[in-house]
Order: C-alpha cells, then sequence, then structure tokens
C-alpha cells in the first residue's frame, strides 16, 4: 500500500514537473540540467531501489541527488555561455573601433596628401 502511494506520487510530481517546464521562456542551461539530471538520477534510484524493494524511495533519492549534480554542472556550462557572450561582444567592440580608426587614419592620409 505505501510503495502504491510513493509511485503515484512520484508520478504526479514527475508530470508537474514536466508540465511546468512547458510554461514560459525557454528553459536556461541549468534548469535543462537540473531536469536533466533529476530525470537520470530519478530513473537509476528507481531501478537500484526496485533491486531492494523500495523503487520509490530509490527514485526520490536518485532524483534529488541527480537534480542537484545537474544543477551544478548545468550552472557551471551556463556561466561559460555567459562568459563566451561577453567576450563576444567585447571582440564585435574593438572590431567596430578598428574600423573607425582605419577610416580616420584614411581620412588623415588623404586630409595630408591633398596638402
Amino acid at each position: 500500500m505505501r510503495n502504491h502511494l510513493i509511485h503515484k506520487i512520484t508520478i504526479a510530481l514527475a508530470a508537474a514537473l514536466l508540465l511546468s517546464s512547458c510554461y514560459g521562456q525557454p528553459l536556461s542551461t541549468r534548469e535543462k540540467g537540473t531536469l536533466g539530471g533529476g530525470v537520470l538520477g530519478a530513473g537509476t534510484g528507481a531501478i537500484i531501489g526496485s533491486a531492494v524493494g523500495h523503487p520509490g524511495a530509490g527514485a526520490a533519492i536518485g532524483g534529488a541527488l541527480g537534480a542537484g549534480t545537474g544543477m551544478l554542472i548545468g550552472n557551471e556550462l551556463q556561466n561559460i555561455e555567459i562568459a563566451q557572450h561577453r567576450s563576444q561582444r567585447q571582440v564585435w567592440r574593438q572590431r567596430r573601433q578598428l574600423r573607425h580608426q582605419r577610416r580616420e587614419i584614411e581620412r588623415l592620409r588623404a586630409e595630408q596628401d591633398t596638402e
């Protein structure tokens, strides 16, 4: 009876998590890592838990551990993406400045040639 209740609660929580992820903005890298880690952890935990007769508890523990690990990995990947985006913006700004400076040099040379 208790295992049946745990299974129902686990399925309800998984369904709620999946449905809530369909609403709003796209998932961030951190959120994707958390969700993926939770799903993999819950699946692995359920398999291990079923070997000892407690698949619900295994899924819950595995899901929590997997979500935590996935969040840490996803957070690190998101930080890398942000750093790369900042670096790319800096490169674009520097290229724009170089183009401006080259035009200014050409203008000054043309001005010097006419003197």
